[in-house]
């Protein structure tokens, strides 16, 4: 003689076989939106470690992604900055001594206006931000590296008019720019002298130095305005002329310089590419779910689901009646 279990067992193990099956659903239909295993612990099993390897090194690509971002903009901006004031300057060096050469006092005092201009320009391009960073103020880079350039004009106009000779003129400008004590150094350039950025650039680097030299002469040599030493020794705004001329050589210098920065960048850039290929392919051969599968297994899952609540539902309406048929 056979007994049968009672009813509220059955349906007590009906009622957990569902609970399971609703949860295989909600893993299963997580697996088929997002083609990733929903739990990994026991899918890898001993594997763990080896998956944990992938991310960390996936995790650590991203880290470095942010700062290469960083220094490819903060480059690219110095690189524009740098361009303008190259763009802005070239050929005021020429115009100045074709002037110089046929005695035009006009075009001398068109090309000095020009070079007050242009110097008010690279001022300007120098005093540019990344972010709250000044980027050419070394590391005092949360002040503006430069103030006015009218001030450094007037600095520039007094040195000629207290000179006695075109030697005297160029040694007190000299000591200008140059010396740690001069007035470049003590109430115009407001940044460091050098910067512990290897990748960036200060507005005390010499080519920069070279070039604001060399307008400054040019912009004192207006003939209707020129303390009488400019006016009476040509070749004094011929010397800032050849100055800024050697500038611009060097500004080139400092650019291919950057050039240089900016083509590591993006080979480091290709370099992480390609591990990130690597290590996304490793750790996807170790978590990824066929999303088609998933879906069918899904299907049958659902369906089995239906079944169990339909049977459910009948055992539930049984009587004394059906079980003495």
């Amino acid at each position: 003689m056979r007994i049968a279990p009672p009813t509220s067992l059955i349906s007590a193990q009906f009622t957990q076989n569902i609970a399971d099956l609703r949860k295989s659903i909600a893993s299963t239909s997580e697996e088929a939106v997002t083609g990733q295993i929903a739990d990994l612990a026991a899918h890898l099993s001993g594997r763990v470690g080896t998956a944990m390897i992938s991310q960390k090194a996936l995790t650590d690509i991203a880290l470095q992604r942010e700062q290469i971002s960083l220094r490819e903009g903060r480059l690219d901006v110095m690189q524009r900055s740098l361009s303008a004031i190259h763009d802005r300057v070239q050929g005021l060096d020429t115009e100045m001594r074709a002037a110089l050469g046929v005695n035009d006092l006009r075009s001398q005092g068109l090309v000095a206006r020009d070079a007050q201009a242009a110097l008010n320009d690279v001022f300007g391009a120098l005093n540019v931000r990344f972010g709250e960073r000044f980027l050419f103020a070394g590391d005092a880079t949360a002040s503006t590296p430069l103030p006015d350039s009218a001030a450094l004009i007037d600095d520039v106009r007094q040195l000629a008019a207290s000179a006695a000779s075109p030697a005297d003129f160029q040694t007190a400008l000299s000591t200008y720019f140059n010396d740690p004590a001069g007035g470049w150094a003590q109430s115009i350039y407001l940044g460091t002298p050098t910067s512990s950025d290897p990748e960036a650039s200060t507005a005390n680097d010499p080519a920069i130095i070279q070039l604001i030299t060399g307008l400054a002469v040019l912009a004192i040599s207006d003939p209707a305005d020129s303390p009488a030493l400019i006016g009476q020794n040509p070749d004094i705004v011929l010397s800032g002329a050849q100055r800024l001329s050697t500038a611009t050589d060097l500004l080139t210098n400092l650019r291919a310089e950057k050039g240089v920065f900016q083509e590591q960048i993006a080979t480091l850039k290709e370099t992480l590419d390609v591990e990130e290929t690597i290590f996304t392919n490793a750790l996807g051969a170790l978590t990824a779910r066929d999303q088609y599968e998933a879906a069918s297994a899904l299907k049958q899952l659902e369906a089995t689901l239906e079944a169990s609540y339909l049977l459910t539902t009948r055992l539930a309406s049984l009587s004394l009646l059906n079980f003495m048929r």
